[in-house]
């Protein structure tokens, strides 16, 4: 019976995640930075693709991934590359500062000049932005697995795709993929659906703790409650990262660059900043709260309405966390239940000392899955 449990996750599609998914969100190529924003908030989304009209562009990586009419074939839209949250925040920090001194005016022109560029002039700011990459509904959940194990945290999904039968089965990117339309598979979707459908083989995995998994990490990457909101925007656009943990400052007020990331290990978790935060953000009111804190930052922004989904509020106050000794079940519920991309690891005095991310939630899985059960007892 486990055997057969297992063959049977094993044996799942892409096509199986795809129940239930609704049509791709997408931005044209010529919608302004305001307008995909506004359109991510809309429909709660971290990220959307860059649609152009054929042949005009080059598509990131090279890729051909194009939308075509069902009947005749012919090409419609050509997908050019994806926008994220990281992307806005890269250009809204910039290479040069938004200025405080000189007055609201001006730093109100800055920003509004920088959100009405079009959406096109700023793709391939984060990796995810330079490549595009398609799952093919027929690829395996382990291959599906791998791709995402790597740290790529999303792929389109053909409908009707009209490349099956050159799809390669070790996955990955399609250079040229036509389809009459797409969906968008997510990291966070794997991780429910492993969830939702976990076999006697997969609930011993799920039974391991957290420090077998290597979460203790020696390096992790804060900024403190005394870091502005401006630098940690730039934080996170200088090391690509999406969300950084905000940990209590030192004593030693000058043993802490505020305006670079530090080593947050052992220091008092205090909450999270992350790009997806703006999502809930109005820009009018964005410029005011450039130079308060990141941590007041948060708080502000929790009251939004835009700021939780509906189906799992989450309070600023509520940090997503875990243990060293914690199963790695429960970290998947928890990111699961809170919408989360990362659980940070604590101990008993809430001094941060690791993080496990859905990549490294995914690889460890995927890898267990793949071993000679004696590797993973």
């Amino acid at each position: 019976m486990q055997r057969s449990e297992s063959m049977r996750l094993q044996e799942r599609k892409v096509k199986d995640l795809m129940v239930d998914k609704r049509r791709l969100v997408e931005v044209p190529y010529t919608a302004s930075l305001a307008d995909t924003m506004n359109t991510l908030v809309a429909n709660r989304v971290l990220a959307v693709p860059v649609a152009a009209p054929p042949g005009q562009w080059i598509g990131a990586g090279g890729s051909m991934i194009v939308e075509s009419d069902k009947q005749t074939g012919v090409v419609r839209k050509h997908y050019i590359g994806m926008v994220t949250m990281l992307d806005i925040v890269a250009h809204i920090a910039g290479e040069d500062h938004l200025d405080f001194g000189g007055g609201g005016v001006e730093m109100t022109n800055n920003l509004h000049e920088r959100m009405s560029v079009p959406i096109s002039s700023i793709i391939g700011h984060s990796f995810e932005g330079l490549s595009l990459w398609t799952l093919n509904p027929y690829t395996s959940l382990l291959d599906c697995m791998e791709v995402f194990s790597k740290g790529v945290h999303r792929a389109m999904v053909p409908v009707d795709s009209q490349m099956e039968s050159g799809w390669s089965p070790g996955g990955g990117v399609e250079l040229v993929e036509s389809a009459s339309g797409y969906q968008m598979l997510t990291q966070l979707d794997v991780v429910r659906f492993l969830r939702d459908h976990a076999s006697d083989e997969l609930q011993a995995i799920l039974a391991r703790s957290v420090q077998d998994l290597g979460a203790d990490t020696e390096q992790i990457y804060a900024i403190t409650d005394r870091t502005i909101l401006l630098d940690a925007i730039k934080c996170l656009k200088s090391a690509m990262l999406n969300a950084v943990p905000i940990v209590q400052s030192s004593d030693d007020v000058i043993a802490d660059d505020l305006r670079q990331l530090i080593n947050g290990r052992f220091r008092k978790l205090l909450g999270t900043f992350s790009a997806t935060d703006l999502r809930g953000c109005y820009i009018n009111t964005l410029k005011s709260w450039f130079g308060i804190s990141a941590l007041e930052f948060t708080q502000n922004i929790s009251a939004s309405p835009l700021f939780a989904a509906p189906e799992s509020p989450i309070s600023w106050k509520e940090l997503v966390t875990c243990h060293l000794e914690s199963p790695l079940s429960e970290v998947i519920d928890k990111a699961v239940t809170k919408h989360v991309h990362r659980v940070w690891v604590v101990d008993q005095q809430c001094l941060l000392v690791g993080v496990v991310s859905l990549t490294d939630v995914i690889r460890v899985i995927r890898l267990a899955l793949i071993s000679p059960p004696s590797s993973h007892q």
